[in-house]
């Protein structure tokens, strides 16, 4: 293969990449690290930002197991259909069910499209430390519930394509870890 087919096999193959983990894990800022990198290589890149999806495409859904399960089933709908049109789709959303997980990943395999699980695996206490969006405060005040890893579960994947352990190493490194393994598997 020469230079100009491997430029234009980079533009062609797509992928749905789901960072998956606690809130205030670093989901989305890796995603969005990695989208960069990406981009500077001339992939076709989106990210799917579970608050974003949460505001337009699942308005109106709660936070039930039932809701969290349509909700992941509607982003995986989403970014598989993005993948299969040469895109490769970030998805750091949380998708605490282990069975919802799997779901998108069976539509994936169904359809020949590439399907790359991560799990940001930082520990509670550093997300509560980080706590982003305020969440882990207004839990403990009592203001809400059903946290995800703290009163509602979280169900940790047991074979992810990549363990990101952000606590351990900056943004870019993850990254960086993510993009290594995309290139390994041949999907960027």
């Amino acid at each position: 293969m020469n230079d100009d087919e491997k430029q234009r096999e980079k533009h062609v193959t797509g992928a749905t990449v789901w960072l998956t983990g606690l809130p205030s894990a670093g989901k989305t800022t890796i995603a969005y690290e990695l989208a960069a990198r990406l981009r500077a290589d001339g992939h076709r890149t989106e990210v799917l930002d579970g608050d974003e999806i949460r505001e337009f495409l699942s308005a109106g859904l709660g936070f039930s197991r039932e809701d969290r399960h349509t909700n992941v089933q509607r982003i995986g709908f989403v970014a598989e259909l993005l993948a299969s049109n040469s895109v490769t789709a970030l998805v750091p959303v949380i998708a605490p069910y282990a069975d919802s997980r799997e779901a998108v990943r069976k539509r994936h395999a169904a359809e020949g499209t590439a399907y790359v699980e991560v799990h940001v695996a930082t520990p509670v206490d550093v997300c509560s430390e980080r706590d982003v969006k305020g969440l882990y405060a207004r839990q403990a005040a009592g203001e809400i519930s059903g946290l995800t890893g703290v009163d509602d579960p979280y169900e940790e994947p047991a074979n992810p394509d990549l363990r990101i352990e952000s606590q351990n190493q900056t943004v870019q490194q993850s990254a960086a870890a993510l993009h290594a393994l995309l290139i390994e598997k041949g999907l960027a």
